[in-house]
Formats: structure tokens, C-alpha cells, sequence
């Protein structure tokens, strides 16, 4: 009986009739209801509130804002000054949503929220087609919606879509880029001059393609199964809406598509947009040895896409902002203008870390891999058991003689290979904390694909009996006792943390860590005992959450109640990233200024100035807020210093003499400052008045 129950690994587990192939539904009314469930509670749920944030979540918001008033969308400015970090596609989406809505907020947000759903589907979709073979033939989308929660409710893609930074909309762009390379492929090998020589080279080219071909053997026009993408049923045909077109021929649209989605690429974040396509594109073929068809992939109507899309901005950036002369004894070449500043500066010098000026911290590559884990939790549990699954399939590759074979060696090349060029990448050059966030939704789909294996139970396939049995234990040794010491920690802090006074300021309860604010999560480090008194409820939700993410989700996973146990781990982290949102409301007085900003606006007249004690990013949301241009003392620093250059920079930056001779002229000053002796300071010149006091920061008016 055991010899029985013994199955070979490469053995199929089951292969999809065409007729069940095509009359099942793949796309799951369910599935798509909680994927839109998870996104409108986390995503729309959390535009609101807080406000905006001082520094890059502001800036580019504020620099949207500018935008609609200058009615210029070539060249960004922020407090009146040009700004070359990042390219503008960021900026149009913030500021056609405010057009459409007006300027808020939640607004500017709105694009971002949109993107994420996007996200979500898009690996939704590519988990479908990646997994529906070994998925339960009652639920081939399983593999893709696992995917999909499990990328809803990672801490990294939540917490980097609390304020308004590219690297989601990176992550989508290169999931559809992924997705559509492959479905041309798909289309390049089923056209008919491609076959024969396929199924003559399929000893030497141990591809799905041609594995495919050589097993099912014979006319396949006639087939439901012949189209590769209906080979595993898991995405749409494009030759389907291409209806009396040639079949060699249907690989232009997704080849066209894959253009138009590098160009947003490179008008999202600038030439990763192209490296990281490009890349992935060429190390898959050369592994599976099918340079040869980089022909075939509708090179020159791409490139023409590509640059329709992506080359006029660029075209008029540098027309706009042509080189001019630079100070010497800076670093600066004798002149320079946007194209320096942007396609060197930007970019390569930032890969080399000798970017000018140097405004941001670095990562260790150690730390770095670290975080990844973290962004991904608690679905990094599942990730040894699918990587190590993946690199077995590559290293078998031989035997892709069935549909499910060829797609699973498709699944784990893709995904290793996307993952690994993200993190390798950066891995090499200047990173931040969060520039693994691209490689993520690889991961989801990696951990995905594991548990819809999990969920065949009832096989008596081997493979799938791994993935059950993998799960299970990393759930047990890791999951677990991580959830429940999570639990115990926040349990404690919200039963024994003092309460404070009513009224009581956050940053009066915390430490002051300056070395850690280069660093995207840094004033985490400023947290006290004493201030996780203002977080009891969050807290409280955090410990009772864990209970559901590891012992009730364990529980059920061992009584094989697969699916319920992945729903209820999916439902126990939104509880907690509800609770992180929480946090980071009660956090917020320390990181915005939004209160102090419409303090500050009630009572703002013609002719009145305002000042940011320091450099822009301590207060960029307050010029969101108020709407108006602001001063800035010492602050010719970091952002807005190469834009200061130009002979148009209004005169915004003064210093500590200026603020003094300003403060007792007629001009009324409203000065946001984070120093209590600045006040002492100026009431040596003119009285000082305590307009408001919020998160370590104070509105003095000399008037």
C-alpha cells in the first residue's frame, strides 16, 4: 500500500481536458469580491487621514499642486523652485485627480489607491496564469488570489502607500510587463513557421514551448488546448480579439503593450523602467536559449510605442531647462541643466552613491534583504518551502513533458529570475529601505502558488503533499511563535503603559534619533515606554489580531481547512494594518504639520510672509496647506538647491540675520520652527507670539 501511495515527482497530477478547460470559469466572482474588499477597507479606507506628511509625500504633492497653478507639466516646481529629482507621471496623476476634485488631500492620494488596485488584479491575473494547473480543478484562480490577499495585506506594500512614493506603481508595471512577454511568447511559438522548427530543436531547448509540443504531438489548430495560453488555463487569448488575423501576428499587440508599459515605467522612476523590462527580457531567453526570437518580439513598432509615449517629456525638459552656468567649487560641472542633473545625477551617479548633493540614506545590503522579509510578512513564512520548490522545478527542467510541468517550470524561471533582478540590482547600487518593494509581488505569487498547492489535500501527488506539509511547518515554527511573542509584547505595552495626561504632545514622550531620519521609517526609533501610552488601542488590536495570523490560522491549516486558514490570516492582518493606520494617525502631529498649516492659513492676509525654520522637507506640507510660496532659513539644502541656481529661483532663502531684520520690519511673519530658543532668539527684536504648539513644532507670529 505505501509503494502505492509513492508517486514520481514528475508524474502529472491531472491535465485539463479541452473541453473542461474551456467551460470552466476562471476568473472567481469570490476571489475578485474580497481582492475589492481588502483594497476599498485598506486602501480607500486610509485617504483621509492623516494628513499629508513633511517631506517626499508632500513634495510631490505639492509639486502636482504647483502644477495646476503655473499650468506648466514640463517642468516641476516646488516653492517656486525647478525640481529635476523624479520624472512627472507621479505629478500628472496627483494633479488630474485634484483637477477633477478639487485640492485635497485625499485627492492626491486617490491615484495611488487606484494603482494598487491595479496591482492587485494584475497579479491576480498572472497567478491565474502561472498556477491554475496545479490549483484545485474546481478553483484554478486559487494560486492567484492567495497571491493577491497575500500582497493586500504585506506590511511593506501597505505602509509604502501611506504617502506618495512610485514604488508601487513600479511593482505594477513590471507585473503587466512580465505578464505580457510571456503571453507574446506564448503567440511567437504557436505560430506555424515556428513549430516545425520547435519541435526539431526540443532535445536541445528544453523550453515549455517546445517541450509542449513534442508531448501532445500532431494537428493542434483544431485543439481548445492549442493556443499555449489555453494550455494552462489561465489567461485570455489575445488571438481571440483578433479575429481573421494571423496567428504570427497576434503577437504584436502584447509586444506593443509591453512598450507602452516600460515607457510609464520610465515616466514613473526614470531608467529602471527600462533596465529592469529589458533585462528580464534577455536573461529569460538566454537561459532558455531563445535569443533567436528577440526578432520576433515586433522590435521596431515597440520602440516607436515606447518613444511616442516616453520621448516627448524628455524632449521638452531638456529644451525648457537648457545648461547654464554653475558655482564653482561645488562639484558641479562649469554648466549644466536638466540633462545632467537628471540623466546623470539622477541616475547614474545616485547608482554609484555620488550623487550631488548626497540627501539620503544607505542601506546595508544585509539589512536591506532583511527588510524584504519583513515588507512581506507573515507570508515570508511560505516562501521557503515555494523557492525551494521553484529551484527543484529549474533544476528538472528536462522533464516538462506535460501541460502542468511546462507551466510550473514557466512559473519558477519567471519568478526567480523577477525577484532576483530586483533585489540584486539594488543589492549593487544605493538602496533605501524600501526599493525591494518591485520584487514583492513576484514573492505573493511565489507563496501563492505554494499554498494553492497546499490546498490539494486530497492528492496523493507528492509535490503537492510537499507544499501541504511545507506550509504547515513553517506556520508552525515560525508564524506562530512570532505571532504570539508580537502578541505578548503589544499586550504588554498596552496593559502596563502609563496614561497620559489629557492634551499631553507625542513628542513630548519621545527620544530624538536625528541619525535614523534619513531612513523612510526613522522616527520609529523615537518611540519611548512612555509614549505607548497614546497607542493603547492600536495595541490592543495589534495583540488580538496575532491570535487570529498564527494560532487560530494554525489551527485550521492542521485540520486542513486550507482556505479558511488563509482567509482568516488575511482578515487578522487587516486588522493590524487598520490598527498600523491608527498608529501613524496618532503618530502623525510629529511627521506633518497639517494642523499648524490651517492654523496658519485662518489668518493669513495679503502681504503676509511664511517661513520654515530649516530646510523643506521639516515642513513642505505646510506650503500644501497654506497654499502659499514659504521662506526658508538655512534651508538651501538637498531638494531645492540645484533648482536655486536659475536666474528665476524666487528669493525664498535667507538666514538667521535675515529672519532677525524681517521680524521687526512691517511684514506679518508666520515662522514654523522645531526650536523653542529660536523664540527667545527673536523676542529680543520684536514680540513673539505662540500662534500653535503640535509635535515638537511651534507657529510664531510677530504680530
Amino acid at each position: 500500500m505505501q509503494n502505492q501511495l509513492k508517486l514520481d515527482e514528475e508524474t502529472p497530477v491531472h491535465e485539463t481536458s479541452p473541453q473542461n478547460a474551456t467551460s470552466r470559469r476562471l476568473w472567481n466572482p469570490v476571489s475578485l469580491a474580497v481582492i475589492f474588499f481588502l483594497w476599498l477597507i485598506l486602501q480607500i479606507g486610509g485617504l483621509f487621514t492623516p494628513g499629508l506628511l513633511d517631506d517626499v509625500d508632500s513634495i510631490y504633492i505639492e509639486i502636482a499642486r504647483e502644477m495646476l497653478q503655473r499650468h506648466d507639466y514640463v517642468t516641476p516646481y516646488i516653492d517656486g523652485i525647478r525640481f529635476f529629482d523624479k520624472p512627472p507621471l507621479m505629478y500628472w496623476m496627483a494633479a488630474g485627480s485634484m483637477h477633477l476634485f478639487g485640492i485635497h488631500d485625499w485627492a492626491a492620494r486617490l491615484p495611488l489607491a487606484l494603482a494598487a488596485l491595479a496591482l492587485l488584479l494584475a497579479v491576480y491575473a498572472l497567478g491565474i496564469r502561472l498556477f491554475a494547473t496545479v490549483s484545485p480543478s474546481e478553483r484554478p484562480d486559487r494560486g492567484g488570489f492567495y497571491a493577491a490577499i497575500a500582497l493586500a495585506t504585506s506590511i511593506g506594500p501597505y505602509i509604502y502607500t501611506r504617502f506618495y512614493i512610485p514604488d508601487i506603481l513600479i511593482a505594477l508595471w513590471m507585473t503587466l510587463a512580465v505578464h505580457l512577454f510571456l503571453i507574446a511568447l506564448d503567440h511567437i511559438h504557436e505560430s506555424p513557421q515556428n513549430r516545425t522548427s520547435e519541435i526539431e530543436s526540443q532535445n536541445r531547448v528544453p523550453h515549455l514551448r517546445g517541450s509542449l509540443i513534442a508531448a501532445q504531438m500532431g494537428n493542434r489548430v483544431s485543439d481548445p488546448l492549442s493556443s499555449p495560453i489555453h494550455e494552462s488555463p489561465g489567461a485570455p487569448s489575445f488571438a481571440h480579439f483578433a479575429k481573421g488575423a494571423n496567428v504570427s501576428s497576434s503577437a504584436l499587440l502584447p509586444c506593443l503593450a509591453f512598450a507602452a508599459v516600460m515607457a510609464l515605467n520610465v515616466l514613473t522612476k526614470g531608467l529602471i523602467g527600462v533596465v529592469f523590462p529589458i533585462a528580464f527580457v534577455l536573461l529569460y531567453l538566454a537561459i532558455t536559449r531563445q535569443l533567436h526570437l528577440l526578432l520576433r518580439l515586433h522590435l521596431i513598432p515597440g520602440t516607436l510605442v515606447f518613444l511616442t509615449i516616453a520621448a516627448p517629456w524628455h524632449i521638452l525638459a531638456a529644451l525648457r531647462n537648457p545648461a547654464i552656468p554653475m558655482t564653482p567649487g561645488l562639484g558641479l560641472p562649469a554648466k549644466a541643466g536638466w540633462v545632467w542633473f537628471y540623466l546623470y545625477n539622477e541616475h547614474i551617479a545616485r547608482f554609484l552613491s555620488k550623487r550631488i548633493p548626497h540627501d539620503y540614506g544607505q542601506t546595508p545590503v544585509l539589512v536591506f534583504w532583511i527588510y524584504l522579509a519583513i515588507w512581506i510578512m507573515p507570508w515570508t513564512v511560505f516562501l521557503p518551502g515555494a523557492i525551494a520548490a521553484h529551484i527543484r522545478t529549474l533544476r528538472h527542467r528536462i522533464a516538462t513533458n506535460t501541460i502542468t510541468r511546462a507551466r510550473e517550470y514557466e512559473a519558477s524561471l519567471s519568478l526567480l529570475l523577477w525577484s532576483l533582478l530586483v533585489m540584486g540590482f539594488f543589492s549593487l547600487s544605493s538602496r533605501q529601505e524600501y526599493y525591494s518593494i518591485p520584487a514583492i509581488p513576484a514573492l505573493c505569487l511565489m507563496g501563492g502558488g505554494l499554498l494553492a498547492q497546499a490546498d490539494q489535500t486530497q492528492s496523493l501527488s507528492s509535490t503537492k503533499l510537499k507544499a501541504a506539509s511545507s506550509a504547515l511547518r513553517w506556520h508552525l515554527c515560525l508564524l506562530l511563535p512570532l505571532s504570539t511573542t508580537l502578541a505578548i509584547v503589544c499586550g504588554y505595552f498596552a496593559l502596563t503603559a502609563p496614561h497620559p495626561a489629557p492634551g499631553t504632545d507625542l513628542a513630548s514622550l519621545l527620544n530624538s534619533n536625528p541619525d535614523f531620519y534619513n531612513l523612510s521609517l526613522g522616527h520609529l526609533f523615537d518611540l519611548t515606554g512612555d509614549a505607548m501610552g497614546l497607542f493603547r488601542g492600536p495595541l490592543t488590536a495589534v495583540a488580538l489580531s496575532m491570535l487570529g495570523v498564527g494560532l487560530v490560522s494554525y489551527l485550521l491549516r492542521l485540520s486542513s481547512f486550507t482556505y479558511a486558514a488563509n482567509l482568516v490570516l488575511a482578515a487578522a492582518m487587516t486588522i493590524t494594518l487598520l490598527a498600523a493606520h491608527e498608529g501613524l494617525v496618532r503618530f502623525y502631529p510629529v511627521l506633518g504639520s497639517k494642523n499648524l498649516a490651517l492654523t496658519v492659513k485662518q489668518q493669513l492676509r495679503p502681504g503676509d510672509r511664511v517661513i520654515i525654520d530649516g530646510w523643506l522637507s521639516s515642513g513642505s506640507s505646510v506650503l500644501f496647506y497654506t497654499g502659499q510660496q514659504a521662506g526658508l532659513v538655512n534651508g538651501r539644502i538637498y531638494g531645492p538647491w540645484y533648482g536655486s541656481f536659475w536666474p528665476d529661483a524666487p528669493p525664498i532663502f535667507g538666514t538667521d540675520d535675515g529672519l532677525r531684520q524681517a521680524w521687526i520690519g512691517p511684514q506679518r511673519i508666520f515662522l514654523l520652527t522645531f526650536s523653542k530658543q529660536r523664540a527667545a532668539d527673536l523676542a529680543r527684536f520684536a514680540p513673539v507670539h505662540l500662534l500653535g504648539a503640535e509635535g515638537g513644532k511651534f507657529i510664531l507670529s510677530n504680530r
